[in-house]
């Protein structure tokens, strides 16, 4: 079992990769998307979640996403097509740090993908080269509540806190027109749905050959949790524009 089968297995039950709540997702989309036919990319898409969110809010939206995952995109198309919107989804097979494309974006997203840019301000230097004039991104990414173990940063990687999270966003050329810090609610809630959704699915197979090794994942996964990260590392969503537009 792969890493993919894992992360769809997971997140099965909390298909938005990120510890947010279908309220809060709500309200950051209509504080980013402009204008009913604006067209947003999403680096880093997953099963494109934000995307189909916003396709059937905004009937005349174009979506645009990037992932090298075949089952997530897979999953994305199928969703699509299930929600009547697949004629305003474009979904692309590729590293989202290499993508190009002939025309720039209303709107880039990139929610919990930032490791895989190398981090925050690489992310956000990605965004800022598809973004049209007046555009605006929405970034999600974690930071320390507080003072971390080295553990914790061995397992998660060496953020910021908060508050120099945002100076680092601002002195780089962006102004926050809007943000959500998830609550420890939305926190608990996406790790009980990842470590359950991956537990039930190995209980549910017991003669799977992926049986034993899922439900390690989730009881490590669990553990870490719980033991390592939990009382530190919190998740903040900003809705940016650009400082000099």
């Amino acid at each position: 079992m792969n890493r993919d089968q894992i992360s769809r297995l997971a997140h099965a039950d909390h298909p938005l990769a990120s510890p947010l709540d279908d309220d809060s997702v709500r309200r950051l989309l209509e504080s980013a998307i402009a204008r009913d036919d604006a067209r947003v990319l999403d680096l880093g898409c997953g099963s494109a979640e934000w995307l189909l969110r916003a396709l059937i809010s905004w009937p005349g939206l174009r979506a645009e996403g990037v992932d090298i995952s075949t089952p997530a995109l897979t999953h994305a198309q199928q969703e699509a097509s299930r929600l009547a919107v697949q004629d305003r989804l474009v979904l692309h097979q590729q590293d989202a740090a290499e993508f190009s494309s002939p025309h720039p974006f209303d709107l880039v997203l990139s929610a919990g993908s930032a490791h895989a840019f190398g981090g925050l301000l690489p992310t956000l230097a990605v965004a800022r080269s598809h973004l049209a004039p007046g555009g605006r991104v929405l970034i999600g990414d974690g930071f320390w509540e507080r003072t971390p173990s080295p553990e914790a940063i061995e397992m998660l990687g060496d953020f910021d806190d908060l508050a120099t999270t945002m100076d680092v966003v601002i002195a780089d050329g962006w102004t926050p027109v809007d943000g959500h810090v998830s609550t420890r609610s939305e926190l608990d809630d996406y790790e009980w749905a990842w470590t359950g959704s991956l537990a039930s699915w190995a209980l549910d197979h017991p003669d799977d050959p992926d049986h034993d090794q899922a439900l390690e994942a989730a009881t490590t996964h669990r553990s870490e949790w719980l033991r390592v990260y939990r009382d530190t590392w919190g998740f903040v969503t900003l809705v940016l524009r650009r400082t000099a537009d």
